[in-house]
């Protein structure tokens, strides 16, 4: 069963979601970027908001893989309680030992999510690695807005193999990067554990306005 993840930036979106039925709350400031994150302290007050069972996910932010920034950045998310920390793959930096200083902190309970981008070239070679370090799972998303969305960057047979190499690592799987509702049908044959959204859930479907619920309602429809 496919999920709905929507990206908010308040709290008020953050309930308006809720009341919606968004399976998963991503926290996030689309103005500051394809992972622009939240202060900490805003995260930890929406989370502290949200029903106890609602689950909830937070970008760290563009971040340089490196790997005390991103421990970091980690380290003070997590703390804010919620349910999983995204961390964007970006070119360049050191990924090996960026995924490697977190092994200590998924030991601890960190559930972290790595999140790939389809217009940077995604390789499921790191898997393994990011297997080995602990991490709960694995999201496909697009860095670069302007250039379409993950279907127009990516082929289908890209995107099952993305998905059905996830369910090998038994990784959370989802999929993301400027969807619209014509988007769900195709992506949800591919049985990806959650779609997640921003624009299409916006007034005048610009990721940086606020959520227009009637948006939100049709979107929750079509994954149902």
């Amino acid at each position: 069963m496919t999920g709905m993840l929507a990206s908010v930036s308040s709290l008020d979106e953050a309930l308006t979601a809720q009341a919606a039925g968004a399976d998963i709350i991503d926290l996030k400031a689309p103005a500051a970027g394809a992972l622009g994150a939240l202060e900490t302290d805003l995260v930890e007050e929406i989370v502290k908001k949200l029903n106890a069972d609602t689950v909830s996910s937070a970008t760290v932010g563009d971040l340089p893989m490196h790997p005390e920034i991103v421990r970091q950045a980690v380290d003070k998310m997590s703390a804010t309680g919620v349910d999983y920390v995204k961390i964007g793959l970006f070119p360049g930096g050191d990924w090996h030992a960026s995924i490697a200083v977190l092994k200590g902190r998924t030991s601890n309970g960190a559930r972290l999510i790595a999140v790939f981008f389809a217009d940077c070239d995604p390789d499921t070679q790191w898997f393994p690695e990011l297997a080995s370090a602990g991490f709960s799972g694995v999201m496909l998303d697009t860095r670069d807005k302007r250039v379409g969305s993950l279907r127009q960057i990516l082929k289908r047979d890209k995107l099952a193999h993305f998905v059905t190499t996830a369910r090998q690592y038994d990784f959370l799987c989802g999929l993301a990067g400027s969807l619209q509702s014509e988007d769900i049908e195709p992506l949800l044959e591919l049985s990806p554990d959650y779609l997640g959204f921003r624009g299409a859930l916006c007034i005048h479907r610009n990721r940086i306005d606020c959520l227009d619920p009637e948006a939100l309602r049709l979107i929750r429809k079509k994954i149902s």
